[in-house]
């Protein structure tokens, strides 16, 4: 009797199934700058300027999020400008505004006041770090939060301490949302 062959393991892809996280476009356009240029910044691992296939695709391995090398290509290469090694800033902007419109339909603007709109913006960007979800965002939130983005502040506890008392003004070890919020409002985002 002749056995079967044992089925092909197959890679487990991201589904986009599931409704996409509302984070991915945040409403207010400041914001949304800001957090696509950490991004691009993160991917852009040697400082380049550009980020290359192979810089998005080690990136999205550290996040759990392991790309098919052809997949990748297939997806970003039409963004990448004939010449060029990689995205720059302004194509990553573009591939992203494309993949916002195709996940959740062009941008409408919606009748929200700018400071009602920045607020619930910087609650959501709050919430990302408060992983346990108790109002405050710890030493040990931060540091993990650090960690899945692969930035090397992320190794030391004592770094991520001396950024939480950097911007801790009532001193007691963690940052709540008025912290945060102060924080992110003394940020400038260049060419925004």
């Amino acid at each position: 009797m002749e056995s079967a062959a044992p089925p092909a393991a197959t890679a487990v892809k991201p589904s986009l199934s599931r409704k996409p996280s509302p984070s991915f476009r945040l409403r207010n356009g400041s914001l949304n700058a800001l957090r696509l240029r950490r991004v691009f910044d993160l991917f852009d691992r040697n400082g380049d300027g550009e980020i290359t296939l192979d810089e998005m695709a080690s990136a999205l391995d550290a996040l759990g999020l392991g790309a098919d090398r052809s997949g990748l290509e297939a997806a970003v290469g039409g963004y990448i400008p004939a010449g060029a090694a990689g995205l720059r800033f302004e194509d990553f902007e573009s591939l992203h505004r494309a993949l916002g419109d195709a996940l959740f339909g062009p941008v409408v603007p919606e009748a929200v006041p700018e400071e009602e709109d920045e607020e619930g913006d910087m609650k959501e960007a709050f919430r990302v770090f408060d992983e346990d979800g108790d109002g405050y965002i710890s030493a040990a939130e931060l540091q993990a939060v650090l960690k899945k983005l692969g930035l090397p502040e992320a190794r030391s506890l004592a770094t991520v301490q001396e950024m939480i008392c950097n911007v801790d003004s009532d001193r007691d070890g963690r940052v709540d949302f008025g912290e945060f919020k102060n924080m992110m409002q003394g940020i400038t985002v260049w060419g925004a």
